[in-house]
């Protein structure tokens, strides 16, 4: 069978969506898998040994210049010559469902239009997926792209899993031991102050490298380093090197963002600190845990005012980080 998945961004969410390789090929050991998605973030996807083919597209590039659709639709067009049997839309989006679409493949397969924000995608599926909304991310995109194929997934499978990020970098002269703050995300209402992330490495006493993303980020990440003897700012590499350096530390804390993310894709011990956006995009184990402010989420509408995440005791997230086991 030759599947083809569309999870096109962004990177928690293709986080997500990757963890139901592995029980799709337990089920479909003979199944070529392809996945198409944003460039940027093809990284990600690399090196996982049940992908068969990463194909990207960049959408992104009509914003900045409409001729591009010509561009990006032959691009796809060259992808609608693999003949695949099934194509599951994971991101449930008009433009993941088009792009679906003109591909092609006997089956095309995602969310029903109860199911996801933009209902108007789910016409061009010919099987359809039910799952609320609101429940869980990781979840919702294990079902939608095991239940097409007539793959039972449950909550205690995706709590068993298996490692399923994996990087070709091999970066000299780590540290045996050190954790990693990810400091920066989307939104602003997002970030936990830098202020206390500095509280948090000074009471833990170990080595930490800071992750940044932006130039804004850079910036705050060599100010915070300059406030405390155990903060290090790490060098900017790509996606690959990014997945090794989380896999070799003891722990992770971070905003709710793709490389905070990642640490649960190879179950490395981590701290998600949520302020405006629902905590159930992750899966809370014993060493993956979570810190949320007091707001009220409203899933169809987040507030990107709510800052929330500020009054969040950096107390709390030391305790966290003290009781978790690497």
């Amino acid at each position: 069978m030759k599947i083809c998945i569309v999870k096109l961004s962004a990177m928690g969410d293709i986080i997500h969506a990757m963890v139901a390789l592995q029980f799709i090929k337990k089920e479909l050991p003979n199944a070529e898998i392809d996945w198409v998605v944003e460039g940027e973030f093809r990284g990600v996807l690399e090196d996982n040994p049940h992908i068969n083919n990463i194909l990207p597209i960049n959408l992104k590039s009509i914003k900045k210049k409409k001729s591009e659709i010509f561009t990006q639709y032959k691009i796809l067009k060259t992808y609608s010559k693999n003949n695949y049997d099934i194509i599951i839309d994971a991101q449930g989006l008009l433009k993941s469902a088009i792009v679906s679409k003109i591909i092609g493949a006997k089956t095309i397969a995602g969310f029903d239009k109860n199911s996801i924000r933009e209902g108007i995608a789910s016409i061009f599926y010919d099987k359809k997926v039910s799952i609320a909304y609101d429940a869980n991310t990781i979840d919702r995109n294990a079902t939608v792209l095991c239940e097409p194929l007539d793959i039972k997934i449950t909550s205690q499978k995706i709590l068993n899993k298996k490692i399923f990020l994996f990087s070709s970098s091999d970066i000299k002269n780590l540290p045996d031991i050190f954790n990693l703050f990810v400091i920066g995300s989307t939104w602003e209402s997002r970030n936990y102050p830098k202020e206390k992330f500095i509280e948090i490495a000074d009471e833990l006493k170990v080595k930490t490298f800071i992750v940044w993303g932006s130039e804004e980020e850079h910036k705050k990440a060599i100010w915070m380093s300059e406030k405390s003897e155990y903060l290090e700012v790490l060098s900017r590499g790509n996606l690959n090197d990014l997945k090794y350096i989380i896999s070799k530390c003891n722990l992770l804390i971070g905003n709710d963002t793709g490389p905070t993310h990642m640490a649960w894709g190879l179950n490395i011990p981590s701290i998600t600190i949520f302020g405006p956006t629902p905590i159930n995009r992750v899966y809370v184990t014993l060493i993956n845990k979570i810190v949320k402010s007091i707001s009220k989420i409203d899933h169809y509408k987040l507030n990107k005012n709510d800052f929330s995440i500020i009054n969040i005791k950096s107390n709390e997230i030391i305790e966290l980080a003290k009781g978790i086991k690497s």
